[in-house]
C-alpha cells in the first residue's frame, strides 16, 4: 500500500442537522410581561383590598382570581425570555425533541417550556501536548500541533457527540499521530516522497484535511492547523545529528571535488593553449594528483620545491 495516500476517515452520517429559529423579539415580549405582571398585581391587590375593607363578594373573588391568573400568565411568558450573546447560539429542545437554534443575538423570546443549551460559535484554538510517536521509518520523534476551529452546526455539536470540545481534542491527536506514522521525519534517500521536516506546508494541509474529516460529523469546521513542535526523540537525537553532519560533510566534499576537477581541467587546458610547458601523460597524471591533493585537502599543504628536473 502506498503510504503517501492516506486513507479517508469514515464517520457515521449525522442524524441531526441545524435549522435556525429566531423566536420572537424579546423587547416587546418583555413589555408585555411587565404589563401583565403589573395588571395582575393591581387586580389582585384591589381584590384583597376590597375583601378586607368590605364584604368579600363574588366580584372581589373574581377580581382576585383574575389577577392571580394574569400574574401566572406573566410569569409563564417571562420564562421564555432568553439573552443570546454575540457569537453564541442557543439550542432549543421541547420535551427532548430538537426544535431549532437561535443565533440572533440580543433579547429573544422562545417557547417557555423549551430547554436552551448555550453553544459558543467563537473561533477557538486547541494545542496538543508534545507526543512521542514513530515516523514512517520507525524512528521515534516528538510532535505537536495547534488547530484553529469553530462550531459550524450547533445541532450536531450537541447531539452527535457527548462533548464536542473533548471530541475535537481527541480526534486532533489521533490525526497528528496518523500523519506522523505515514511520513518520515527526513527524506534521506533524495526521492520525491514528502517528509515532515522538509514539506511542512504540504503536511499541514494534509493534517487539516484529515482533522476536518474526523470532526465533520460533530459540526466543527477546521480553519487552520500547524505543527508547533517537531524533533527527534532525545534517545536518538545525537545519532541523527551525527547522521546529518555526515551528510553535510559528504555533500561539501562532493562540491569541493567537483570544483577541484574543474580547476585542474582548466589549468591543463590553459597550459596546453598557451604552450607554457609540454607534459607527457605521466607528468600530467602527477600534476593532476598534486593539484587535487592541494585543492581537496582540509588543511593547508606544505610546498615542496623540486630543484632537479621534471623527471628526477
Amino acid at each position: 500500500m502506498n503510504r503517501e495516500a492516506l486513507s479517508s476517515v469514515e464517520m457515521p452520517e449525522p442524524q441531526v442537522r441545524e435549522h435556525t429559529t429566531d423566536g420572537l423579539a424579546g423587547l416587546p415580549m418583555l413589555l408585555l410581561v411587565l404589563a401583565l405582571l403589573l395588571a395582575g398585581a393591581a387586580m389582585g391587590g384591589w381584590g384583597v383590598y376590597t375583601g378586607v375593607t368590605g364584604t368579600m363578594d363574588a366580584a372581589a373573588v373574581a377580581l382576585l382570581a383574575t389577577g392571580s391568573l394574569v400574574l401566572l400568565v406573566g410569569l409563564f411568558l417571562a420564562c421564555g425570555l432568553t439573552i443570546v450573546a454575540p457569537n453564541e447560539a442557543r439550542v432549543l429542545q421541547f420535551f427532548g425533541r430538537y426544535i431549532g437554534t437561535v443565533r440572533t443575538d440580543g433579547l429573544r423570546w422562545v417557547n417557555p417550556l423549551s430547554t436552551r443549551k448555550p453553544v459558543s460559535t467563537r473561533i477557538r484554538n486547541h494545542e496538543t501536548a508534545v507526543m512521542k510517536v514513530n515516523d514512517a521509518g520507525g524512528s521515534p520523534i516528538e510532535i505537536a500541533a495547534v488547530v484553529v476551529w469553530q462550531v459550524q452546526d450547533t445541532a450536531r455539536a450537541v447531539f452527535e457527540v457527548d462533548d464536542f470540545v473533548q471530541f475535537v481534542s481527541t480526534q486532533t491527536e489521533a490525526a497528528v499521530r496518523h500523519i506522523a506514522n505515514n511520513y518520515p521525519y527526513d527524506n534521506h534517500d533524495d526521492t520525491d516522497r514528502l517528509s515532515l521536516r522538509d514539506n511542512a506546508d504540504e503536511i499541514t494541509e494534509k493534517l487539516s484535511t484529515e482533522i476536518a474529516e474526523r470532526v465533520e460529523s460533530a459540526g466543527v469546521r477546521i480553519i487552520e492547523s500547524r505543527l508547533t513542535h517537531l524533533a527527534y526523540a532525545p534517545e536518538i537525537a545525537q545519532a541523527m545529528l551525527q547522521r546529518q553532519q555526515a551528510g553535510a560533510i559528504i555533500a561539501a566534499r562532493q562540491r569541493i571535488v567537483e570544483g577541484a576537477v574543474g580547476m585542474v581541467d582548466l589549468a591543463l587546458s590553459r597550459l596546453a593553449e598557451q604552450d607554457v610547458v609540454e607534459l607527457d601523460e605521466e607528468r600530467k597524471a602527477a600534476m593532476v594528483s598534486n593539484l587535487l591533493v592541494v585543492l581537496c585537502a582540509d588543511r593547508a599543504t606544505q610546498p615542496v620545491i623540486n630543484t632537479g628536473t621534471l623527471y628526477s
